[in-house]
């Protein structure tokens, strides 16, 4: 496995952070398309991208640096076949060596399915074992999926 930084995507790496993501995030919010992915990557600037990509050059993880509203954000995906071994542990340790502030937002409950009809199970507790302020005085609604803002600050 690798980790490395890059500014764009090419049209492979989209495809498979495609599929990655209509895996491992909720039903409810799946990208129908490279046009879907696209536009969402439209509305962040700034972007930096960070991808953990295989032997064979396929991507395994995604995390991505945006502003938005003049804040430094986050948002990151992992293959759940990595899970629990310490790669998204390294996602963020790489993203707090590169920046002083991360913030993202978070499901906070396990109540929402992925495509596979599992739960998705909410990472607020690996974010806080990473050292991740859980703010659950700031929540938000996206297609009737709750959550909450997390945030990092270097001190």
């Amino acid at each position: 496995m690798d980790l490395y930084n890059t500014t764009t995507l090419t049209e492979k790496q989209k495809q498979e952070i495609i599929a990655l993501w209509n895996t491992e995030y909720p039903i409810k919010l799946a990208l129908a398309s490279l046009h879907a992915f696209n536009e969402y990557l439209h509305t962040l600037s700034d972007k930096q991208h960070l991808l953990l990509v295989d032997l064979e050059d396929r991507v395994k993880g995604w995390l991505v640096y945006f502003k938005r509203d003049q804040e430094p954000c986050f948002a990151m995906l992992l293959d759940a076949s990595l899970q629990g071994q310490g790669w998204g542990s390294k996602f963020l340790n790489r993203a707090k060596a590169n920046h002083s502030e991360l913030n993202g937002w978070v499901i906070d409950n396990n109540k929402t399915l992925k495509k596979n009809g599992q739960p998705y199970k909410s990472p607020i507790g690996f974010y806080r074992k990473n050292g991740f302020a859980i703010r659950e005085d700031v929540k938000f609604d996206n297609k009737g999926i709750q959550g909450i803002k997390v945030t990092w600050k270097s001190t």
